[in-house]
């Protein structure tokens, strides 16, 4: 097999089994372990793959209320208002957007009491102006990643 190609087909075996083993991705990929152990270290060493982590189902858990959460803040104090978001155990997803508001936010509650008392918490921050927030009714996808492209 010639390399071409060959991240992104290593990644995407990872995406579909994220604890392959190096001998099982190299016996996919038809090529030898030691070929794929320095791809894969090439991938993490230029922060293409950051990690390997496990897919929790937090509804599973308990947590089943997600909750998106719009702020419209104040110009000077966005990077300490998503700092303050990204340290909130809470919060799945924080973002910097366009729009109306200036911060998207998602986070998982146990219940309602919860959401409503983390929400109020945020909120005593002097340099939030306007808040929206909307509760999902149905997650029809959720954290998902895709295969990238490979050219044949």
């Amino acid at each position: 097999m010639t390399y071409e190609n060959l991240d992104a087909k290593l990644v995407n075996a990872l995406l579909d089994d994220g604890r392959a083993s190096l001998r099982s991705l190299a016996e996919d990929l038809d090529v030898s372990v030691t070929t794929v152990s320095n791809h894969l270290s090439d991938l993490e060493e230029e922060g293409i793959i950051e990690g390997y982590t496990p897919q929790v189902n937090y509804d599973r858990l308990g947590y089943d209320v997600t909750a998106i959460i719009q702020l419209k803040v104040e110009g000077s104090a966005l990077p300490e208002i998503t700092d303050r978001l990204r340290e909130e155990k809470r919060m799945v997803s924080v973002y910097e957007v366009t729009g109306e508001f200036d911060v998207l936010a998602v986070g998982k509650f146990r219940d309602t009491d919860e959401m409503n008392d983390g929400i109020k918490s945020l909120l005593t921050h002097a340099d939030i102006k306007e808040s929206n927030t909307s509760v999902v009714l149905n997650a029809a996808s959720e954290s998902e990643q895709f295969e990238l492209d490979v050219a044949e």
